[in-house]
């Protein structure tokens, strides 16, 4: 199999170093490019295949979540994955609504990092639901109200189930447990997410918890749900 290709961008040389040397040990991944802040990183991929960017959020010029949404919005764009100095900032919270992928601490231990690029590679979503909804709990205020958000077409064209589904997974819930709630088998519920995020035209489960907040099928702050709009 190629090796993942992968950009590393942050205004740090020296951290972009420490990124590279762990990359390059590994057999199936390859450090194709680096940038030192969003503009450069959107330079280099117009002439760089890349899969995978690790994408700093402060940087001078242009900030990663602006690159962010820029990449994400280009044709077939590469997986971005945000790394960020503290957790649940808001930067975090604002890469994600760009696209990104999902979003890790700078201070990850090097093994997470590979494991959240290979996941981010095959189609995954690396923060965890969980993750993502307490990062929503907290920053709810800078959503739109949902009753003046543009309602999403997508949602009616999901059945009762795929619905139920999507509830469960903005609530934090993994393939399994959400099986274990509906007495479905797991493989059933991995049908159901794929072809939600088919129909609302989705990359992962973490745009499907962003979206669920932002349309009010899931209030902040509590377990229950947002009246289906």
């Amino acid at each position: 199999m190629a090796p993942i290709r992968v950009m590393l961008v942050d205004d740090q040389a020296l951290l972009r170093t420490g990124f590279r040397m762990v990359l390059s040990a590994q057999p199936d991944m390859e450090v194709v490019a680096e940038a030192s802040d969003g503009a450069e990183a959107i330079e280099a991929l117009r002439s760089t295949a890349t899969d995978v960017v690790l994408m700093d959020v402060r940087m001078p010029r242009l900030d990663g979540v602006e690159a962010t949404r820029r990449i994400c919005a280009a044709e077939n764009p590469p997986k971005v994955l945000i790394l960020t100095t503290f957790d649940l900032d808001e930067y975090a919270f604002t890469g994600l609504r760009a696209g990104a992928s999902g979003f890790m601490l700078k201070d990850v231990p090097p093994s997470e990092l590979l494991t959240a690029i290979r996941s981010v590679h095959s189609g995954d979503a690396v923060v965890a639901p969980s993750t993502t909804r307490r990062l929503l709990d907290r920053f709810a205020p800078m959503l739109p109200d949902a009753s003046a958000a543009p309602r999403h077409a997508g949602l009616d064209r999901l059945t009762g189930r795929e619905r139920e589904v999507m509830i469960l997974v903005a609530q934090g819930l993994s393939n399994g447990e959400i099986a274990a709630h509906l007495v479905l088998s797991e493989a059933t519920v991995k049908t159901h997410v794929g072809r939600i995020l088919t129909k609302l035209g989705l990359r992962d489960r973490v745009q499907v918890v962003v979206l669920a907040y932002e349309t009010g099928l899931v209030r902040a702050g509590s377990g229950g749900t947002g009246g289906a709009r």
